[in-house]
């Protein structure tokens, strides 16, 4: 079925709906949708079958043999046209106003969704405080072969367009999972653990006595990061301490702590690092 167009020429309710999708996260979880913009991010939600509702543009200027694509295939409810001034509104590329825009809806996932394998690689991130270090994390996600992400506590918003931007469209290729608190974390890693007798959680921290490469990640591993400022928790360190152990990543400078992303990914690499040593990748 075609999508159907609609023209519009003023910030009507249409013009309205995307905008506060685009800067208001109780609008977006009150109609369960989202922006998005770029075209790795709308390549990347059509390539991963994420629901798009809506696609908006504007035909006052041509439109790439992309975008021309992108609707000519599209299985989109509405196409939506606006004036040039309208999308420069809508639009948050700073040197170029973008050619479409996307309307896509939420797609929460069950951990029971998640396949329980002899390589299982999660990585658990307790309350983000930065859109551009969560987005940074599913890149890496995605680059290092991670089945999924869960994201816990109050932080910021997965569905912020930063968000999205930051993990340059990856958002869409990694499985994520919200949960409120450890306290839901628990009886999952519990469950895993019963399948897999070698799973095992792995905290990051500044403050711990082995080194990240004395860990064997040839094992099922959740890697358990903290919050920016705060680090992990006591209680995620608990979980640490029942489930497997506490490893820093070693420093030679003044600084004490490395970008919550940055030690992550370093982490990671060590990971597939021992994988493939061993032959596990």
């Amino acid at each position: 079925m075609r999508p159907k167009t609609k023209r519009i020429f003023s910030e009507n309710n249409y013009f309205q709906r995307v905008e506060v999708l685009k800067r208001n996260r109780e609008k977006r979880n009150k109609y369960r949708q989202f922006f998005v913009e770029g075209v790795k991010a709308i390549d990347f939600a059509r390539q991963y079958n994420w629901p798009i509702r809506w696609f908006v543009y504007s035909r006052e200027k041509p439109l790439s043999a992309w975008a021309k694509e992108v609707l000519a295939t599209s299985r989109a409810e509405l196409h939506l046209e606006l004036p040039l001034r309208l999308m420069a509104k809508l639009s948050e590329k700073e040197e170029e106003i973008s050619e479409l825009i996307a309307v896509v809806d939420m797609v929460e996932k069950d951990l029971s969704h998640l396949e329980i394998k002899d390589d299982l690689l999660v990585v658990i991130f307790d309350r983000p405080s930065s859109h551009g270090n969560l987005g940074t994390l599913i890149r890496s996600c995605e680059a290092l072969k991670v089945d999924g992400l869960i994201i816990t506590g109050h932080g910021v918003d997965l569905y912020d367009p930063k968000t999205i931007r930051a993990s340059m469209g990856t958002f869409f290729a990694v499985p994520i999972f919200r949960l409120p608190s450890h306290h839901e974390v628990r009886p999952w890693l519990e469950r895993v653990k019963q399948q897999l007798p070698a799973f095992q959680v792995v905290g990051s921290t500044a403050h711990a006595e082995p080194l990240v490469d004395e860990a064997d990640f040839t094992k099922p591993t959740a890697l358990l990061v903290g919050n920016e400022t705060y680090g992990l928790s006591k209680n995620y360190k608990e979980l640490c301490k029942s489930f497997g152990t506490l490893v820093r990543i070693p420093m030679y400078g003044e600084i004490t702590s490395f970008n919550v992303s940055c030690a992550a990914s370093i982490i990671l690499y060590e990971i597939d690092r021992q994988r493939r040593r061993s032959g596990r990748r």
